[in-house]
């Protein structure tokens, strides 16, 4: 308490500094952003890497610099950290980029939940045990006595075709239903001719396995390794550090990266209930400031920055796993078979490739995704999937940010995307796995494109 109190008098003490010399840069900023309606917040996390911007936030000051004196607290999985955002014992989290559209569309919990920070890129992988791996291998090609990545499922269909003869479900983990993860499983199955399963809410199904060739299940991120090598499941996706765990343990191998699966992909936001957003909005602007600065710091100069990045998740408080193993990916590379270790080096990615502003069309291939698995019952119009983006995306937030810290001359305006002509939508992409180009201004042809999964009218 002592602490805090000197801090707010040092808070004081620079307002008062601040009054005296009004042509300075903080003031220019506190008449733009205004001071925090809420200086204590409590955010929660899960352990994983991705993780790092609120940890780097915490430990480089940058909460501090916004007048925002914030205790990081972690969640025992997502379902629990959403209740506690909707519910307000918690000011805001890291939460999966389906949670809020999931919230706010009435998937599970209803609870309107809106992002302006878009956390992190790629990040995930998928992970089989030792037994399934020794099975797959021999189903795929070989350059210089090395596996040709990237892995399609393909190799893993007569593996799950045998299990299923001899009367034994293939079960794999994911972290949860509207989960990045989940959406990367299914899609790597899909791809490589494999049923993922399909949810029907409106007759009470919930489970995802309905005409499923691979069951898929929830299990929290820590726990992934333990209940694959106790034989519950054979496989995950997960993000790190658990994939890599797996290759320490001797347990089981990563077969493919979600940036495999899909090229800088979105992963993780930072999540806010719509009420608290309301009440707090420069709060919310100051706490997007500081994160918007973390990420920043994570990738500057090449990654510079990763191994004090790896000493600090490595504390027991944010993800408590060894040094080494989180190093394995934070640091550029990537290690699939043991010994098999690869240059990745944009695995995770916090700030380049405007990987914190928060896109639409971002939104909108999640939406698509759980339109594809019956998440969303019925079809939808393109004019939904735009609407409903915007009322949980908030880029506008997310300007109003970054150009203070451009006033501040704390960042650069070359960083960020050009606020006058940002349309929200990425060009096409076209580096996903199975070369299936996604526009996110045609979600419909889109869906219409895949060969496994709801389109149309299509109905469970």
């Amino acid at each position: 308490m002592i602490v805090k109190s000197i801090k707010k008098l040092a808070k004081c003490a620079g307002i008062l500094a601040t009054s005296i010399s009004i042509m300075s840069v903080s003031a220019v900023n506190a008449e733009q952003v205004g001071w925090a309606e809420k200086e204590e917040l409590k955010f929660g996390f899960i352990k994983l890497t991705d993780m790092a911007p609120l940890a780097v936030a915490y430990e480089n000051g940058y909460f501090e610099d916004e007048g925002l004196y914030v205790t990081l607290e972690a969640q025992a999985n997502w379902k629990v950290l959403l209740d506690r955002v909707i519910d307000g014992e918690l000011d805001g989290a890291h939460m999966l980029a389906g949670q809020p559209l999931g919230a706010t569309i009435g998937y599970g919990t209803k609870a309107h939940i809106i992002t302006a920070f878009s956390m992190d890129l790629n990040g995930n992988a998928i992970t089989v045990s030792n037994d399934v791996w020794k099975q797959m291998k021999p189903n795929i090609p070989q350059v210089d006595g090395k596996v040709q990545h990237p892995i399609s499922a393909t190799a893993l269909k007569p593996v799950v075709e045998k299990s299923i003869s001899e009367g034994k479900p293939f079960k794999m983990g994911m972290v949860f239903p509207v989960s990045t993860h989940n959406y990367e499983l299914r899609y790597w199955l899909a791809a490589g001719g494999l049923h993922p399963g399909y949810y029907a809410p409106h007759k009470g199904d919930t489970s995802g396995q309905i005409d499923a060739d691979v069951q898929l299940s929830v299990t929290p991120p820590p726990q992934m390794p333990a209940t694959m090598e106790a034989g519950t499941i054979s496989g995950y996706c997960v993000g790190e550090p658990w994939n890599q765990q797996a290759v320490f343990k001797g347990i089981g191998v990563p077969v493919i990266t979600d940036y495999e699966i899909w090229k800088n992909n979105p992963e993780k936001v930072f999540g806010v209930s719509s009420e608290w957003a309301k009440k707090n909005p420069n709060t919310h602007i100051r706490v997007v400031k500081a994160m918007i600065r973390a990420a920043m710091w994570l990738d500057e100069n090449n990654n510079a920055n990763r191994d004090a990045a790896v000493k600090m998740l490595a504390k027991p408080q944010y993800v408590g796993a060894d040094a080494d193993v989180i190093a394995n990916s934070m640091t550029g590379t990537f290690e699939y078979e043991k010994g098999d270790k690869r240059s990745v080096p944009d695995f995770n990615v916090f700030f380049r490739y405007n990987a914190t502003y928060p896109y639409y069309s971002d939104a909108i291939w999640y939406l698509t995704q759980m339109r594809r698995w019956g998440q969303i019952s019925e079809q939808k119009s393109d004019d939904w999937y735009m609407q409903t983006a915007k009322e949980v995306y908030r880029p506008d937030i997310y300007a109003q940010a970054a150009k203070a810290l451009i006033a501040e001359k704390k960042a650069n305006a070359s960083d960020f995307p050009d606020f006058a002509t940002e349309t929200g939508f990425k060009p096409p992409q076209t580096e996903f796995l199975d070369n299936v180009t996604y526009d996110g201004s045609k979600p419909n042809e889109y869906l219409n494109k895949l060969t496994i999964g709801l389109k149309g009218a299509d109905k469970i």
